[in-house]
């Protein structure tokens, strides 16, 4: 029967995962010594490959898809007089003047009532106090189907610009651009304009 006892590391290691140590004889125990692995052999990890190895080597590239985040729509809680039961929205722009002077004041009461509308009837906004605002924040906020706007333009409110003192149209909302309610009650050319397009109202 063939010498089953050998002494070679390699060999050995493929058996043993812990230690081995090759003793002479039983005589010699004490004189026991480890058995090492051969450097050069030792066990050598998986090479990294990084995206520069990757580009020269052609090989892909896998690149993490990164969400696409919208900014957050600023909530807006807009004070307004009136209690818009008819969801008609006048906006004034007056930095001074809870709604505008008195000359401007006393033109949109006339305005107002000339196309029979009550404080029931509209919401009354000073667009002075929400810069940043746009139509479509005012629109979904007082479910607008007529816009008055005094001193606001188109743009300010993220639309194409619209011609002055005339009746538009956005969908189904109606829309009236004009001046500034004190500007307004000094120019007679622009308030007949005006009142023409108001009359289409009734």
């Amino acid at each position: 029967m063939a010498n089953q006892l050998t002494s070679n590391a390699e060999a050995l290691r493929l058996f043993f995962t812990e230690d081995v140590y090759l003793v002479k004889s039983e005589s010699d125990a004490c004189l026991a010594t480890p058995v090492t692995e051969n450097p050069t052999e030792a066990f050598k990890p998986n090479p990294v490959i990084t995206a520069a190895d990757a580009v020269i080597e052609n090989l892909p590239i896998s690149v993490p898809a990164i969400a696409e985040t919208k900014p957050l729509r600023q909530k807006w809680d807009f004070e307004h007089l009136g209690k818009n039961q008819k969801g008609i929205l006048i906006l004034v722009n007056d930095n001074v003047n809870k709604v505008s002077s008195p000359q401007g004041t006393e033109l949109l009461r006339k305005l107002v009532k000339a196309i029979a509308l009550t404080n029931n009837d509209f919401a009354l906004v000073n667009f002075a106090n929400y810069q940043g605002a746009k139509f479509e924040d005012l629109s979904l906020f007082f479910n607008c189907q007529l816009v008055l706007s005094f001193g606001v333009d188109a743009q300010q409110l993220g639309l194409t610009t619209q011609p002055l003192h005339q009746l538009n149209t956005l969908g189904e909302i109606r829309l009236i651009f004009t001046s500034n309610l004190h500007d307004l009650d000094s120019d007679t050319a622009s308030k007949k304009i005006l009142w023409a397009t108001l009359q289409r109202l009734k």
